[in-house]
């Protein structure tokens, strides 16, 4: 194989990381083994001296075979110096924030972040301690307004959750390393494949891997990604103490998902831009929130950053009330009323949303498109703005 600098990213996906599998497997074995055992107290004592994950490996809670491939490869697609598997997205995140913050410190959030994000702030971080503010994000002066003698850290999502709202990640990173703040990404809408926020300064990255990156709606992982050296103090302290590492057959079907995403984003990107396109020439409909439109109020910054928009967007009925989004919810028979995304089937999530621009709550409608035909999708839609229609009448 060629060096792994010279390896696109297709062959990253499919080859990465795996040479030298046993009896020549083609597809790694799953190491369903909790703790790894050693024939000389020498190779032990050394193993637990070394830096984890390994190889050699000691305890799957902090270092697996299985694991390792699907961090290693994850790692060479965000150009990070190490990756770590958590079981869930949210415990990434709760490992990135914790390996940071301290009581008395202060943290900049976009406001429109991840519900869950914004509730850990508010709550577990409060009670230890640690302040958070709240502020737009879309102009980098809002969030360098926001930050104080103390702050630690700058928490960025971009583009954001319901909204898709973008922040100007090299602006803010630049800003952030002059004072020694720390900043930390959600790069799940995007994936590696459409944007490098490391590449823009960021200093640790996280993802809900059950998203995009594995793909199939059947596995729950979270990643994190930065510096070797960050890695290894969140597998002495935060991964260890907190004991949520994933476990090798959760990872393996992460790794099977990975095979595909540069041919499913695509698909999901083409189909939500064909969805997106009926949406606004819709007369029921008062206007969509997507990065890949012409009239995107950040068209220039989405451009800039990202290399595609994939299949999540939101979109707000002209009759704004509650009784229309669930009319249009219940007649749906192709989108599936669910949380999560980035599977094979097409999803519908109503949201009341109230960000800081905002006078009052409204109601957001985000769609998530799978792999289902798109006309077939907006038949799906046309059923549910009829149903607005009916309920209005």
């Amino acid at each position: 194989m060629d060096s792994p600098e010279s390896l696109g990213i297709d062959t990253v996906l499919q080859h990465y990381a795996e040479e030298g599998q046993p009896f020549g497997a083609v597809v790694p074995p799953i190491y369903q083994s909790s703790l790894f055992s050693f024939e000389d107290i020498d190779d032990f004592a050394a193993a637990l001296s070394e830096s984890p994950p390994g190889p050699p490996f000691f305890y799957s809670r902090i270092g697996n075979p299985t694991v390792d491939i699907v961090e290693r490869k994850i790692a060479k697609l965000e150009g990070a110096e190490a990756c770590k598997l958590i079981g869930t997205g949210m415990g990434a995140i709760t490992m990135a924030i914790f390996s940071v913050v301290k009581s008395g410190s202060h943290c900049v959030v976009v406001d429109t972040c991840y519900k869950p994000v914004r509730q850990l702030f508010e709550t577990m971080l409060a009670r230890l301690g640690v302040t958070a503010t709240f502020v737009d994000g879309r102009c980098p002066e809002t969030v360098f307004e926001a930050v104080r003698p103390e702050t630690d850290l700058i928490y960025l999502e971009s583009p954001s959750s319901i909204l898709f709202r973008l922040q100007d990640i090299e602006a803010i990173t630049a800003f952030a390393r002059q004072r020694g703040i720390v900043t930390v990404i959600d790069n799940t809408y995007s994936t590696p494949l459409y944007q490098s926020p490391l590449a823009m300064g960021v200093d640790i990255l996280v993802h809900s891997a059950t998203k995009y990156l594995a793909g199939h709606s059947d596995v729950t992982a979270g990643a994190i990604c930065t510096s070797a050296e960050r890695v290894a103090g969140m597998l002495k302290e935060e991964v260890n103490f907190l004991g949520s590492a994933i476990g090798p057959f959760p990872a393996w079907l992460v790794l099977r998902g990975l095979r595909t995403l540069s041919l499913r984003l695509p698909r999901h990107e083409s189909t939500a831009n064909s969805v997106v396109g009926w949406l606004q020439d819709h007369p029921k409909v008062k206007g969509v929130n997507h990065t890949s439109l012409a009239d995107f109020e950040q068209r220039e910054l989405f451009l800039k950053q990202m290399k595609g928009s994939a299949g999540l967007f939101s979109f707000e009925l002209k009759d704004g009330s509650e009784a229309a989004v669930r009319s249009f919810v219940r007649a749906l028979r192709l989108f599936k009323l669910g949380v999560s995304w980035g599977g094979f089937e097409s999803l519908v999530v109503p949201v009341l949303m109230h960000p800081l621009d905002w006078p009052e709550p409204r109601w957001v409608i985000r769609l998530y498109c799978g792999l289902e035909s798109p006309d077939d999708l907006i038949r799906d839609l046309a059923r549910g703005l009829e149903a607005v229609s009916n309920a209005s009448a």
